[in-house]
């Protein structure tokens, strides 16, 4: 074991409770009050420069040693879920129908510890900036601090953000260069038809029919119009229309969302999913409207980055608890856009796997983060930081 993580084990109980405590009490995205009140006191008491407010409830900590010109930055997400908690826990969510689904008390307590460590040592020279974001769970609160000036503020001249990995074992560190997490594009389809009887078809324009077909149409768009060594997905998660079995009905609406690894297949799928329905629609004696919602960008990893990320995983846990280039994924996250700006890496550290603790998959009622993993992370957080800034 390395000294860091030594070190990091021996304070884990502090930070445990405050994870513990921000569990209890979840916040959902941009009312992060009290979690953010909480990671501002404390990193004004360690010594850190505080500007909280960027985005809304988000938080910067900056912290200046020496005379070197290198910029870290380092994320973590506070946002909780709109779930009612399951879990039985002694300190589970004080708040009906809202839990930590996500492990975001976990990133924000593992930084937290960290910067308390790192506040203490002075054997690094540069700028080290703590970022705390709010509303990653699709309010865009990456967007919302780089609107704010986060990177002008804050330059940096490198980035870095972990999540817990459920289904991967514990403390187990997984990186990959190049696309990791997927785009997320959100689309509402409104058909207008003529309503009618329902034995009396022709005299109606029947939407559902339309509709029926243009679900089964737009799976040809990831079968016949993207790459098929590329990932895809187009998933049509709602249908609604009618309301008596012998009524057609003058409308129906279709909800799709759709993912992709790469940037140019995003694009071609905005573009081929928007013709297929207005053709689909044409060919039923229907009006097709569409409200195009993009969501999160294709998450990037760039090269250098990674590799330094790698570097320090294997120094401090040993190549038989790194993955070196693990899979993507086709979930998203908001992290994708500070990558869009700053060079950097997004990695992994596992929950849990099999039947152990913090094997639950994120976003599910009975989910905890795994506290084992409060020293790892945060041990990894400092050795980035101190061998970024040497």
């Amino acid at each position: 074991m390395s000294t860091v993580l030594e070190q990091l084990h021996a304070q884990a109980d502090t930070f445990i409770d405050v994870r513990r405590d921000i569990h209890q009490h979840p916040e959902l995205g941009f009312d992060e009050h009290r979690t953010s009140a909480l990671v501002a006191d404390r990193l004004q008491a360690w010594g850190y420069e505080v500007e909280r407010g960027l985005g809304g409830t988000g938080l910067v900590g900056r912290l200046v040693r020496g005379n070197g010109q290198r910029r870290l930055g380092l994320r973590a997400d506070m946002d909780a879920l709109p779930i009612d908690e399951a879990s039985g826990l002694g300190y589970a969510s004080c708040h009906t129908g809202v839990m930590h689904a996500c492990g975001h008390d976990g990133h924000t307590a593992m930084l937290l510890a960290a910067a308390h460590h790192l506040a203490r040592k002075s054997d690094f020279s540069g700028t080290l900036n703590l970022i705390f974001q709010p509303a990653e769970e699709g309010g865009g609160g990456a967007l919302r601090m780089m609107e704010d000036g986060l990177f002008e503020k804050y330059p940096c001249d490198a980035i870095f953000a972990m999540h817990n990995m459920p289904g991967l074992a514990q403390g187990r560190l997984a990186l990959r260069e190049g696309p990791a997490m997927a785009s997320s594009d959100y689309a509402t389809v409104t058909l207008h038809g003529v309503g009618g009887h329902g034995a009396m078809p022709h005299r109606a324009a029947d939407p559902i029919v339309a509709a029926a077909s243009i679900v089964m149409a737009l799976q040809t768009i990831v079968s016949r119009n993207v790459d098929p060594q590329q990932m895809a997905v187009v998933t049509v998660g709602a249908l609604h229309a009618g309301k008596a079995n012998n009524v057609i009905p003058q409308h129906a609406t279709l909800e799709i969302s759709v993912r992709a690894l790469d940037r140019e297949v995003r694009a071609t799928l905005e573009r081929r999913i928007k013709a297929v329905i207005a053709a689909q629609a044409q060919s039923f004696g229907v009006e097709a409207q569409v409200d195009w919602r993009p969501g999160y960008a294709v998450l990037v990893n760039t090269p250098v980055e990674t590799a330094f990320a790698r570097e320090v995983a294997l120094e401090l846990v040993g190549p038989e608890r790194v993955t070196l280039q693990g899979p993507a994924l086709s979930g998203s996250e908001d992290f994708a856009f500070m990558l869009e700006r700053v060079p950097g890496s997004y990695l992994l550290i596992g929950n849990g796997d099999g039947d152990s603790v913090g094997a639950c998959m994120v976003h599910n009622p009975g989910y905890d983060f795994n506290d084992d993993n409060v020293a790892i992370g945060s041990a990894y957080w400092v050795l980035l930081a101190e061998r970024f800034l040497r």
